[in-house]
């Protein structure tokens, strides 16, 4: 067998079975991380702290006139009792500063600040946190629902740990109109719940849930805050503060309920975004290999990189197979087709489908009914790997191409069908 023939053996074989390995070792580190969360008392009773310091629930708004007013409330209604909430009027160009205005005549907790212009979530962050005198900082987006007890949960966090900077919570969807909905649903369980626990088992978090996170402020400060140039400031932050030395953290129990796109073209916007900023980590912290001390982050830099060549493999398969239809392709190089579920395929699917059950079990202790939401995943690899793949393919050249400090700045894409 020539050499050309044994590495395209090879890529074969790694597109396959790579998949699947993570997929197991997701699943094991998961059940060694639900094994101590279960031992925990239901998300609606948390632990008393020892005491309660100071916190600032910080909310960038960009045109968010239509759900501020439910998130803001919502938010106010912490069960907390030292806190205060600061909404950023992020240079909107709807209603928002009035809707805001609005809500802080009614509500003495609440504090609004305006931005001229819009800056970017990052900016938005930064300047909610240098008005506020907490030293833990809560940051949700416009549109998301915080739970009454996610505060508690995560402070505790910090008070046990003085290295701890971060703790990220457990977002829960609410659009559930749509097939794309019902299967996004499953995959904050089964993929990004699971890989959160996963992480956490085996060394450290590849990212923070910009949704719901909470931060030490002076660790926050000595990383230079929220770089105003990355498209996903979350997955930034994290790597900046995990390369400081600092902790990072993920609690399930601190819930926050989302709205997610309920069309194509929105999931494409949002999913390219997240690829995108993704390549921009790689780029920037790709350095980390260099750095012995840094080897703790060696694993997730190592799973980043090959699922960048994993994604590209699969595009490779994919345009040599429809190619065999018009061309001639040296026998070597056939392949069976990488969007029908047969041979390996029969593996990866039943695979997807054990961890998808897995999740549910573990997440049905925050939300009961979430096994009726099973049968939408079988559509999940053939409709979110698609677009997650082609994201990923399509997003590294054009960071490659992006002025490193262009100002990261973005109109979130549909909310779904409410």
């Amino acid at each position: 067998m020539s050499l050309i023939a044994l590495l395209w053996s090879f890529s074969i074989k790694f597109v396959f079975y790579y998949p699947l390995f993570m997929s197991y070792l997701w699943m094991v580190g998961a059940i060694i991380f639900y094994w101590k969360e279960r031992q925990e008392p239901p998300y609606q009773q948390p632990p008393a702290l020892p005491h309660y310091p100071k916190v600032a629930v910080l909310i960038p708004c960009f045109n968010e006139g239509e759900n501020a007013d439910e998130t803001i409330s919502n938010a106010l209604q912490l069960d907390y009792p030292n806190y205060e909430v600061i909404a950023i009027n992020d240079g909107s160009s709807d209603n928002t500063g009035e809707v805001l205005d609005h809500l802080a005549t009614k509500y003495e907790k609440l504090r609004v600040v305006h931005l001229a212009q819009n800056q970017g979530k990052a900016m938005g962050l930064q300047a909610g946190s240098l008005m506020t005198d907490a030293e833990f900082l809560i940051g949700i987006d416009g549109d998301a629902l915080l739970d009454p007890h996610a505060a508690q949960w995560m402070i505790r966090h910090f008070l046990q740990n003085p290295t701890v900077a971060a703790v990220t919570g457990n977002p829960r969807i609410r659009t559930r109109s749509t097939l794309l909905g019902r299967i996004q649903v499953g995959e904050f369980s089964s993929i990004v719940g699971m890989i959160k626990r996963a992480q956490r088992t085996f060394g450290r978090l590849f990212t923070v849930s910009g949704v719901i996170t909470a931060f030490r402020k002076s660790a926050v400060h000595q990383v230079d805050y929220w770089s105003p140039n990355m498209l996903t400031e979350d997955i930034d932050i994290t790597w900046k503060l995990q390369r400081a030395g600092w902790d990072v953290r993920f609690e399930p129990n601190a819930l926050v309920w989302i709205l997610m796109p309920e069309t194509l073209n929105g999931l494409w916007k949002q999913r390219l975004r997240w690829a995108m900023g993704g390549a921009q980590v790689l780029i920037k912290n790709i350095d980390v290999f260099t750095k012995p001390k840094l080897n703790f982050l060696w694993p997730l830099m190592f799973e980043l990189c090959l699922t960048l060549v994993w994604s590209y493999l699969m595009l490779i398969m994919a345009v040599i197979w429809l190619l065999h239809f018009v061309f001639t392709i040296p026998s070597f190089a056939m392949v069976s087709s990488p969007f029908l579920p047969y041979g390996s395929g029969i593996l990866l699917g039943a695979t997807c489908l054990i961890q998808f059950a897995l999740s549910k079990w573990m997440d049905s202790r925050y939300e009961p009914n979430l096994g009726k939401n099973y049968y939408w995943m079988i559509w999940y690899p053939f409709v979110f790997w698609l677009i997650t793949i082609t994201a990923t393919i399509a997003a590294f050249p054009k960071v490659l191409l992006r002025n490193d400090e262009k100002r990261a700045r973005w109109i979130s894409p549909d909310r779904g069908i409410r």
